[in-house]
């Protein structure tokens, strides 16, 4: 039986395979000629190689998160903040009739209500609200957080 799928390197030319009928290990290649071969062997090769493939899906996932944020600047960060994907709460708040919606705001702090709708009806990014307000983004964030599982409250009653 082999072990649970892991993200693998592109280069990496075998399979490990644990047989738990047998309890028996074994290491499953394609040779150079492309015949596939399989080869019993020790726990503790397998485990080195186990071993070798964990770590490098430690350097692969570290590669690619900090690649990843060397490549951003701070235009692509805000694109990212301005076009992020639908989440459930939004969803539910979509759902909802314009008016029962609007009856739920109103059962909000003033702030929260001030920011929910700047974030969603007048579509202004956590950062623009919080320049206009002259308070961090982060306060703005929770906040709207905050707003949005309070609405969540009100509108499954």
């Amino acid at each position: 039986m082999e072990r649970p799928k892991r993200r693998r390197y592109k280069d990496n030319p075998y399979f490990l395979i644990y047989d738990e009928k047998e309890n028996k290990y074994y290491v499953l290649f394609k040779d150079g000629q492309g015949v596939i071969n399989n080869v019993e062997v020790s726990f503790a090769i397998y485990d080195v190689f186990n071993c070798s493939e964990l770590h490098d899906l430690k350097e692969m996932n570290e590669y690619d998160n900090h690649i990843e944020h060397l490549e951003l600047d701070e235009e692509s960060i805000y694109e990212r903040t301005k076009n992020k994907p639908i989440q459930i709460d939004d969803e539910v708040i979509r759902k909802s009739s314009y008016e029962e919606l609007m009856l739920a705001i109103k059962q909000l702090s003033e702030t929260q209500a001030r920011r929910i709708k700047k974030y969603y009806f007048d579509e202004k990014t956590e950062y623009e609200i919080a320049k206009d307000e002259g308070v961090a983004q982060q306060v703005v964030n929770r906040s709207i957080k905050r707003g949005i599982k309070r609405l969540k409250q009100i509108l499954k009653k």
